[in-house]
């Protein structure tokens, strides 16, 4: 404490042999350097988080519809009636079908299993769609992997008159 009290007596000691002019200088490049170190300590951050406001808004805004939007899609299919059994399996053996050579499927009691080997992910969002759409299919478990320019894997779906 010493040490910071003696070189502080020391500058003042300096300060009181300057000339006015010369005082009035450091006062004035003590308050520009203060004035700086306000601004960039807390001036600054506060108006570019202002300056971001607007685009965070509408990111969350865009995230809120998409999401109120899955909810009406998930209202509207609750309120559909169940699918019977074999016409699911009849409607993702259809969507499989459609998939070719990349794509075979097996029902086993209520889960259906996709296995893919090469498929792009268009494909497995339309295969999605038609499973989710016509035969009330959930998706429960999903094991894929890249591979190349699609993805490999499996894929298990819930069916049944369970919603």
């Amino acid at each position: 404490m010493t040490t910071l009290t003696d070189t502080r007596n020391q500058l003042l000691a300096r300060y009181a042999r300057l000339d006015a002019r010369e005082r009035q200088m450091v006062v004035i490049i003590v308050a520009a350097v203060t004035f700086l170190i306000v601004w960039l300590a807390l001036v600054r951050p506060a108006m570019n988080t202002l300056a971001a406001a607007p685009v965070l808004r509408a990111q969350a805004d865009a995230q809120l519809l998409q999401m109120q939007a899955i909810s009406n899609e998930a209202r509207q299919l609750r309120a559909l009636p169940p699918v019977p059994p074999s016409v699911a399996e009849q409607v993702l053996k259809s969507a499989t079908d459609e998939l070719g050579g990349k794509a075979k499927i097996s029902v086993q009691g209520e889960r259906a299993t996709l296995s893919v080997t090469g498929i792009n992910g268009e494909e497995l969002r339309k295969w999605l769609l038609q499973a989710r759409g016509g035969a009330r299919a959930r998706p429960v478990e999903a094991n894929l992997m890249r591979a190349g320019n699609g993805y490999n894997g499996t894929l298990v779906v819930s069916i049944g008159s369970q919603q």
